[in-house]
C-alpha cells in the first residue's frame, strides 16, 4: 500500500481508503487480522498516530472489529453497492444452460460415475502416488501412458500404434486448439454441422475460419467438402450430435480427398469405445496414417477428474506439436496420465469399460421406452449414451426444455449445437443417459414422458415408428 505525502488527502485518509479498496477488492477478506498500528506505522514509514487514525475510522463505520488484547479484524464490506454486472457474452457464443441444483441432467457428454469401481481408482491415485515426481517432463508425455494408450487402442479401437506414435493432451478440445495453433493464419478448418461447438470454440479461438459442412444418415457429407480446407474435424465413430457412426464409403473418401488435397483429418474418437451391436468399422487413423490426427479422452468413459486425452498423429504434425510445447512451456500434467496408466495396467481399465457397456445399454432401452411412450421419435446408432429426439420446431424444442426444467429436469436442445448463426437449424433434443444415478434416471424419465405427452404434437403412428437404431 502505497501513501503519497505530497497529495492534498492526508495520510490517515489515503491508508483508511487503501484498506477499504483492499477489503472490496477481496484482497483483506472478513476474518483478516490486520497488523498492529505499531507494526503498520513501522511498514509504511508513518507515525502511529497516523494508522490509529485509520483504524479508528474504519472501526466507526464498520469495516473493522477491535478484540481487546487479540487485534483488529475485518467484519466486512459496509454500504458497498451492488456488483457490476458481468460481461455480457459476444452474440457468436452459445454456452450449453447451466445446471440447477437438485436437478437429475439429462444432457449427453457426461461419464457414468455409478459404474466407476471407487476401490479400483483409489488403487490407481495410490500407485500414481508411488512413482517419483518429475524434474523436466517430457513434451510427448509420461512413458507409461503412451505405452498404456498404445495397448488400449490395439485391444479396443484395433488401431496399430506404437508408444512413440501417441502424445498425451489435456483432451480433446485442448488438442484442437493445439493443432489450429500450428495452422496458417486464416486458415479454414470443416466442421459438422450441427457438431461439437467445443470443438469450434477452440478452433475460432486461434483464429482459424470454421466452415461448417452438413451430416446426413451415413455422417459428414464428404461430398460437401469445399476447397482450400487446412483440416476437417469429424466425430465418425458416433457423430456428436445427431449419433450415426460415418459409412465405410465416406470413410474413404474422405481419406482419398485429404490425401489428394493435402489436408489433415481431426478424428475425435467420441464413444468409439461404446457401441454395443456390431464391430465399429475401422478408424480414420487405420485408413490414412499418413493424414489422420486420432483424438481420444478418457473424460466420457472415466471421469474429467483425470484430465487427460491422447492423440495419435503423424510424425511431422507430431514433432510440430512437440515443438511448440517445449518453446512455450505448456503440456499436459502428468498425475492424471500416470493413474490412466495404472488402471489400464492392472486390468481395471477393461473391466470398467465392460461394466460401463452393460449400464449404459441397459440405461438406453429405459430411455427408448419413455420417449415411446411419450409419443415422439428417437434416432441413433446402437452406441454411445445420447440419442437425439427430433421436435417440429424451435418454438416446440424450447417448450419442452422448459417444461422439463420447471420439473427437475435438464435437457438439451439440439439448436445449439450449430456453428452457423444464419443457416438452417435442426430442432429436437440431445439425450443423454450417463450422468445420473439409475433411481434418478428412471424418476426423470416419467417426467420426460409426461412432458413429451403434454408438448410434442402427435402424428398418427409416430410411436411405431421408433427408431431403435441400427
Amino acid at each position: 500500500m502505497l501513501l503519497d505525502r505530497s497529495a492534498a488527502a492526508p495520510l490517515a485518509v489515503q491508508l483508511a481508503d487503501g484498506l477499504r479498496r483492499a477489503t472490496v477488492g477481496g484482497s483483506l477478506r472478513p476474518g483478516d487480522r490486520l497488523p498492529s498500528t505499531r507494526e503498520l506505522a513501522t511498514v509504511l514509514g508513518v507515525s502511529r498516530t497516523v494508522t490509529a487514525a485509520a483504524y479508528d475510522q474504519l472501526l466507526a463505520e464498520g469495516w473493522v472489529q477491535g478484540r481487546r488484547g487479540v487485534g483488529t479484524f475485518v467484519v466486512g464490506t459496509p454500504g458497498v453497492g451492488p456488483a457490476a454486472a458481468p460481461p455480457v457474452l459476444p452474440a457468436a457464443v452459445t454456452p450449453a444452460p447451466a445446471g440447477g441444483a437438485g436437478h437429475v441432467d439429462l444432457r449427453a457428454g457426461s461419464p457414468c460415475l455409478e459404474v466407476l469401481d471407487r476401490a479400483a481408482w483409489r488403487r490407481a491415485w495410490r500407485a500414481a502416488g508411488d512413482l517419483a515426481p518429475d524434474g523436466r517432463p517430457d513434451g510427448h508425455g509420461d512413458p507409461g501412458f503412451r505405452a498404456a494408450v498404445a495397448e488400449h487402442l490395439l485391444r479396443h479401437r484395433g488401431l496399430v500404434a506404437g508408444p512413440d506414435d501417441v502424445l498425451a493432451t489435456s483432451g480433446t478440445s485442448a488438442a484442437v486448439a493445439e493443432i489450429a495453433a500450428l495452422l496458417p493464419a486464416g486458415a479454414r478448418v470443416a466442421v459438422e454441422e450441427p457438431g461439437y461447438q467445443r470443438a469450434v470454440g477452440a478452433l475460432r479461438d486461434r483464429g482459424v475460419t470454421v466452415v461448417p459442412v452438413p451430416v446426413d444418415d451415413d455422417g459428414l457429407v464428404v461430398d460437401a467438402l469445399p476447397d482450400r480446407l487446412a483440416a476437417v474435424y469429424c466425430t465418425p465413430a458416433h457423430q456428436y450430435p445427431l449419433g450415426r457412426r460415418l459409412s465405410a464409403p465416406r470413410r474413404s473418401a474422405l481419406v482419398a480427398r485429404a490425401r489428394t488435397e493435402g489436408w489433415w483429418v481431426l478424428e475425435d474418437d467420441y464413444d468409439g469405445e461404446l457401441r454395443y451391436d456390431v464391430a465399429p468399422l475401422p478408424l480414420l487413423a487405420a485408413l490414412g496414417p499418413d493424414v489422420v490426427v486420432h483424438l481420444g479422452t478418457a473424460s466420457k468413459v472415466l471421469s474429467s477428474t483425470l484430465g487427460v486425452g491422447w492423440m495419435v498423429a503423424p510424425g511431422p504434425l507430431r514433432d510440430g506439436l512437440v515443438e511448440r510445447r517445449a518453446r512455450t512451456g505448456t503440456r499436459p500434467p502428468r498425475a492424471g496420465q500416470r493413474v490412466l496408466a495404472a488402471l489400464a495396467t492392472s486390468g481395471d481399465l477393461s473391466r470398467h469399460l465392460r461394466r460401463l457397456r452393460r449400464e449404459l445399454v441397459a440405461r438406453r432401452a429405459l430411455v427408448l421406452a419413455a420417449v415411446e411412450a411419450g409419443g415422439a421419435v428417437a434416432h441413433g446408432d446402437l452406441a454411445g449414451a445420447h440419442v437425439v429426439v427430433p421436435l417440429p420446431d424451435a418454438a416446440t424444442e424450447a417448450a419442452v426444455l422448459a417444461a422439463a426444467e420447471q420439473r427437475g429436469v435438464l435437457l438439451d436442445g439440439l439448436a445449439r449445437h450449430h456453428a452457423s448463426p444464419a443457416g438452417p437449424r435442426r430442432s429436437g433434443m440431445v439425450l443423454g443417459w450417463a450422468a445420473p444415478s439409475r433411481t434418478e434416471l428412471v424418476g426423470a424419465l416419467a417426467i420426460l414422458t409426461d412432458v413429451l405427452t403434454a408438448t410434442v404434437p402427435k402424428e398418427p403412428g409416430s410411436a411405431r415408428r421408433q427408431d431403435r437404431a441400427r
